[in-house]
């Protein structure tokens, strides 16, 4: 069990609860952090901690925005359906960054995020993350009526984040494929 991730997970959430609520849900909200010794990888930080770094501020996003409270309030939950993340420069032992997390849109069972790490000495993004967080026993739409108390028009899907979407159902359907002819060998 990595307790470490378990304690920051707690204090992000208690800094997250004591700061202001944002009560616009589609607003971009940043979180920083710096690369230390324990995140790296040939100098550079670890493609698996930039991963674990949005984790935290997802965390501190949901918490802000209220979504926490209302997945709790529905009996519902939340968990990573998909994500990719594109590198484009390390950030490096003892640099600053930012993570700007965002809602970008939903569908019937999904929240769509943009993360972007953004580097804190000139302001270059280093990563984009696009993230699919699936809702289990509720959905979006029931989520945003109980936090904004009316039906919440959906924004449009961004080009690249519809490619993204595009790319996910053709791989799920190849996957529904295949896993049916396993199912007609095994007969």
């Amino acid at each position: 069990m990595d307790v470490w991730y378990y304690l920051r997970v707690v204090v992000v959430l208690v800094r997250a609860w004591f700061l202001s609520p944002v009560f616009d849900i589609t607003a971009e909200q940043s979180s920083s952090g710096r690369v230390v010794l324990h995140d790296l990888d040939l100098c550079h930080m670890n493609n698996a901690r930039y991963l674990r770094e949005c984790d935290f501020a997802r965390f501190s996003l949901y918490t802000r925005n209220g979504v926490f409270k209302a997945l709790r309030a529905l009996g519902a939950t939340i968990v990573v359906g998909a994500s990719t993340i594109r590198y484009r420069r390390p950030l490096c032992v003892g640099e600053a960054f930012e993570i700007r997390s965002r809602i970008i849109t939903w569908d019937e069972k999904s929240f769509y995020l943009e993360q972007r790490f953004v580097s804190c000495k000139d302001g270059m993004v280093s990563a984009v993350m696009f993230c699919k967080q699936n809702v289990l026993r509720s959905s979006p739409d029931k989520i945003l009526q109980y936090l904004c108390k009316r039906k919440v028009e959906v924004p449009e899907f961004p080009e690249d984040l519809q490619h993204w979407i595009n790319f996910i159902s053709a791989s799920s359907k190849a996957l529904r494929v295949e896993n049916q002819l396993d199912e007609k060998k095994n007969e």
